[in-house]
């Protein structure tokens, strides 16, 4: 991305309330290991997991973010005049470009905790990589964004 080059979507694939609900139960749970061993470590062992799931899941979150020039997913960026066609796909859709329809060259930069995605396809002869397959909780406006002729499925 350079200096001058303007955001015109962002979005931060953050995991949803519940899987932090889920999660910091787990890690309350874990002072019926310590109990019997410690009253202190009851208190202290599910401090310490929560605050590993934090940081944890904070690590796994990732950005979306579109410039006038770039797509940025994740660790990857691709200039925009690569990309020459952008579908966005709804849960069953989607579900079905995780599976059986994915090949196994495209780039993917998926979060479980989402169940839409976009395929962006490439059009870089000497990219190997035929599509990428980026989660995204809004698939209409990224394909909107990125295509002159987005398509959802």
């Amino acid at each position: 991305m350079t200096a001058t080059s303007t955001t015109v979507y962002s979005e931060r694939l953050s995991p949803s309330a519940g899987w932090w609900i889920a999660l910091m139960l787990l890690s309350a749970m874990t002072s019926l290991l310590a109990l019997p061993i410690s009253q202190v470590g009851a208190v202290v062992l599910p401090l310490l997991v929560a605050a590993g799931v934090i940081v944890w899941m904070r690590s796994l979150s990732a950005r979306v973010v579109v410039t006038e020039d770039s797509l940025v997913a994740g660790p990857a960026r691709i200039e925009r005049s690569f990309i020459s066609d952008v579908t966005g796909f709804d849960a069953s859709g989607s579900f079905a470009q995780r599976g059986h329809l994915l090949d196994v060259r495209a780039f993917l930069m998926l979060r479980p905790w989402v169940k839409t995605v976009v395929r962006i396809e490439i059009a870089d002869p000497s990219d190997p990589t035929p599509y990428w397959l980026v989660s995204t909780r809004h698939p209409q406006s990224l394909a909107a964004l990125l295509s002159p002729s987005p398509r959802t499925v």
